[in-house]
Order: structure tokens, then sequence, then C-alpha cells
């Protein structure tokens, strides 16, 4: 093999390479590295943390437009845990998530606007459905890095940080809201990596 040809299939490969990382590509979340928190004030003593253990999601991006075309993550409401069991057991009752009535606790994205000074951060838009009911949110997110896993797995990885407060009771949720007992606002976390398919 001559020095041109071996140049030409070089060339060949990195064109191919760009094309596919050019192209809207889908991304399923790496379940072991998905992390949900909630933090929610407790009699304003101090501040109640708790994770949803499991959750499912997938979304479809291109790189290089920086767009979302689409994207859904599930949270199975029963998997929530405070680190104390009777705690627990009472998040899952009616007061709270209903989870025997509403099982899924689902987040559907329609929107992403990156910010002008960092194209890596900016707002997601989408649907929260909690309780049966589904409201619009915002959440600020920051893709942290892209790039081919460097063991394992050695998959294209996303790495994004996503956060946002909601207001528990528009989404029907008031138990301990009116005697501050639990308060009504509840920050969310979210960090995961995502694998292209």
């Amino acid at each position: 093999m001559n020095w041109i040809h071996r140049i030409t299939m070089a060339a060949t490969l990195l064109a191919a390479t760009t094309a596919a990382l050019a192209e809207p590509r889908e991304f399923e979340i790496d379940e072991e590295h998905f992390s949900i928190m909630f933090r929610v004030s407790h009699v304003g003593f101090a501040d109640q943390i708790g994770l949803f253990l499991d959750a499912q999601g997938s979304f479809v991006y291109d790189e290089e437009a920086n767009e979302l075309h689409s994207g859904e993550v599930v949270v199975d409401a029963s998997s929530v845990f405070t680190n104390h069991r009777r705690r627990d057991n009472h998040v899952r009752n009616s007061d709270f998530l209903h989870a025997r009535r509403h099982g899924e606790i689902r987040f559907e994205a329609d929107g992403w606007y990156p910010s002008e000074d960092d194209p890596r951060s900016g707002r997601l838009t989408g649907q929260l459905t909690l309780l049966g009911e589904t409201r619009p949110v915002e959440l600020a997110a920051t893709i942290n890095k892209m790039d081919y896993f460097p063991f394992g797995h050695e998959k294209y990885t996303m790495g994004v940080s996503a956060s946002t407060t909601i207001v528990r009771s528009e989404w029907g949720m008031t138990y301990g809201v009116e005697d501050g007992l639990v308060g009504d606002e509840v920050h969310l976390a979210f960090e995961f990596e995502a694998l292209a398919q």
C-alpha cells in the first residue's frame, strides 16, 4: 500500500467519523451513573434530602448543531429513598407520591436553549408528569463532557448536570404545606452519563 493510498484511507475514515458525530444520535442514560436527588425543607429546621433509585431515560441529540431533538426520563415513584424506612413509606403513600396509583414520574424534554456565553450550558424545557398532572418545567443544564469513555465500555459518552426547583402544590401535592411542616418548593438535581447507541 503506497503512501497516497494510506492518506486517502485515513481521510475517508476521518470523514466518516466526523459525519457520524455530526448527525443526530440517540443516547441512552447509563443506569449505573444516573443520580436523581431532591431537597425540601423539613419544618424549617433543615432540608431533607432524598433520592430516586430507579430511573431510565434516552434522548436524541445533534452534537454539531447543539440541538436536542427529543428526550424522556421515567422514574419509578416507589424507588424513593430518604435513608429512613418509615419516612420512605410515608412519601410513597397518598400524602405525597401516591406511588400505587401513579407509579411513574415522567419528564419529556421539548427544548434546549444554549447560553450565548457558554454553548455547553443553557435551559432545558419540558413537561413533568407527577401525580397524573402534567405541567411545564425549566431546568438549568450543563453538558460537562462528550468523549469516548477511556475504559470499560469505551462508548461515546455525554455527561450532564441539571437542576430545577418546582412548587409541588402545583401538581396537587399539598400535604404539610399550609402548616409549614414540609416545604412547597422542592429542589431537584440530576447527574448522569449517557451512552451513544
